[in-house]
């Protein structure tokens, strides 16, 4: 199924040359994943606070896509500099997946508590967050079991780390800019839970299959 993941070969070659340019100053692929981490971290810290204590405000989610973009760019720089520079490493294999899940977690469970009202979160809008972050998890395990079958590892659509990134970007675009939240936000993340069930399942699929 399609991807945004399909773009990533381009995107790498417009990367490439300030990948060059690390490698020669001496950063290193693990660094590179752990600052995308700590801004994931940081960034996701924010937007829960704001959420809390500024329900009514919105336009910081415009820095949402920004960091999406800045985090997709590190994580293909990181695979870059281990790949083409020799800095591959079992320790940055580790780093790498679950530096991409506990991003996913921290940049979008935050979402759980939108509109909170009088200290209480909206049920519907929280149990879709965390059902869709929880099938986001499940669908990064199942690309990296894919490898216990003898398959390489997985990265199948139709709703990857690229296309979940992009998809939030369109909400925190959407949300930003005023648009009516109630119940489109909690149909939102159910169609993206859903889609990332799909996902497990074309994972597993494609893995037997190869």
């Amino acid at each position: 199924m399609a991807s945004i993941y399909q773009l990533k070969s381009k995107f790498q070659d417009l990367l490439r040359p300030l990948c060059r340019f690390l490698a020669r100053i001496g950063v290193s692929a693990n660094q590179v994943t752990i600052l995308a981490l700590l801004l994931s971290f940081l960034f996701g810290a924010y937007m829960a606070f704001r959420f809390i204590y500024f329900p009514d405000k919105r336009l910081f989610l415009l820095g949402l896509p920004a960091l999406l973009f800045l985090r997709m760019a590190l994580n293909a720089i990181d695979g870059m500099l281990a790949r083409e520079h020799n800095m591959e490493s079992h320790l940055g294999a580790f780093l790498n997946e679950l530096g991409d899940v506990l991003s996913d977690a921290f940049l979008y469970l935050p979402f759980a508590l939108y509109g909170i009202q009088s200290g209480a979160v909206q049920p519907y809008v929280a149990l879709s967050v965390v059902f869709f972050v929880k099938f986001a998890i499940i669908t990064e395990f199942m690309g990296v079991l894919s490898r216990a079958t003898g398959s390489s590892r997985r990265y199948d659509g139709p709703m990857g780390k690229s296309d979940r990134a992009f998809w939030c970007s369109v909400l925190a675009i959407y949300l930003a800019l005023g648009g009516p939240e109630r119940p489109y936000i909690e149909i939102f993340f159910a169609l993206l839970a859903l889609l990332s069930l799909l996902t497990v399942i074309n994972r597993g699929r494609k893995a037997l299959n190869e």
